[in-house]
């Protein structure tokens, strides 16, 4: 058999075995190939549906984390403002307590000066 030597010719032995060979292998393997399709799409929905809550569960995380950040930032311009006004209350009081007895402060004498007095 020396034609089978050939590389060509064992290819199209081959190929020719399987093509006759396929039906009779889906034929049996029909009956192992539908449940283990069936049981991949099953594993893959549930892997889907536990995905989707483990994504829902991070963004209520994240969504939580946001408001916490938010919340601080809030907090942090409340308290800058707080300190500023407090600054500022405790600056004129030190013009005050600064102005000599007959002096007015300085924000009282430049808050008067613009206006006329009634001959």
């Amino acid at each position: 058999m020396a034609w089978i030597n050939n590389d060509t010719t064992k290819g199209l032995v081959i190929g020719a075995g399987l093509v006759l060979l396929a039906p009779l292998a889906v034929a049996a393997l029909s009956g192992f190939a539908r449940p283990a399709a069936r049981a991949a799409l099953k594993a893959g929905m549930l892997a889907y549906e536990k995905g989707m809550e483990t994504a829902a569960e991070l963004g209520e995380v994240i969504e939580d984390l946001v408001a916490e950040a938010e919340a601080e930032i809030e907090a942090e311009r409340e308290q800058a403002q707080a300190e500023t006004q407090s600054g500022e209350a405790t600056s004129f009081a030190e013009e005050e307590a600064e102005a000599s007895p007959g002096e007015a402060p300085a924000e009282a004498t430049a808050s008067t000066q613009g206006k006329r007095t009634a001959p």
